[in-house]
């Protein structure tokens, strides 16, 4: 029973931070199930020093972690994956763009690039970036999942916006031209 509210409760939240890291559906499946398998096991071992979200989500971040470097070298990341990924976080319904139909195709390109940019940007941005701006955690919750002081919290965010920024200005200067 209580098995069942924890999975219920944190599973799609888990799922999506997991898919960020990993970016793979198949890899994300499995360590969604490894992470809920281990925490239900080490139930015991929540101290209580922090909130039982971030404890829950440093075990998640852990877990992708060794995953990644499981498959380290080997992983090809699927265009289709990460679009998934973006089209179903906050990320995209918080993207409020106008709907004339040169806006749909503009809208679709915009979260190609996303994606893409994504797909290339270092690990450390990118879980930041998920943490913050997709699922919303303070710079202080962030920290404390990620073991790292709220001043790199911030830095690393910083330099996540920055390269998304980047890449849409590159857009978008090519697109005005047209």
């Amino acid at each position: 029973m209580a098995f069942e509210e924890l999975v219920q409760r944190y599973q799609s939240k888990v799922y999506r931070l997991v898919m960020g890291v990993l970016q793979d559906h198949q890899d994300a499946e499995e360590v969604l199930q490894e992470t809920f398998l281990r925490v239900f096991e080490k139930l015991d071992s929540f101290r209580g020093d922090s909130t039982f979200s971030s404890w829950l989500y440093r075990v998640t971040l852990n877990s992708a972690f060794m995953k990644l470097r499981e498959k380290k070298g080997s992983t090809m990341v699927s265009l289709e994956d990460a679009l998934a990924y973006i089209e179903d976080s906050e990320l995209s319904s918080s993207l409020n763009w106008p709907s004339g139909p040169d806006d749909e195709l503009i809208t679709e390109e915009v979260m190609k690039i996303i994606g893409e940019a994504m797909e290339k940007m270092p690990e450390d941005f990118r879980v930041v970036l998920i943490l913050r701006d997709i699922e919303g955690f303070s710079n202080e919750e962030t920290g404390e999942i990620l073991d790292v002081s709220v001043p790199a919290v911030k830095s690393r965010l910083h330099r996540a916006r920055l390269f998304l920024r980047k890449r849409l200005d590159e857009f978008y200067r090519q697109h005005m031209q047209e």
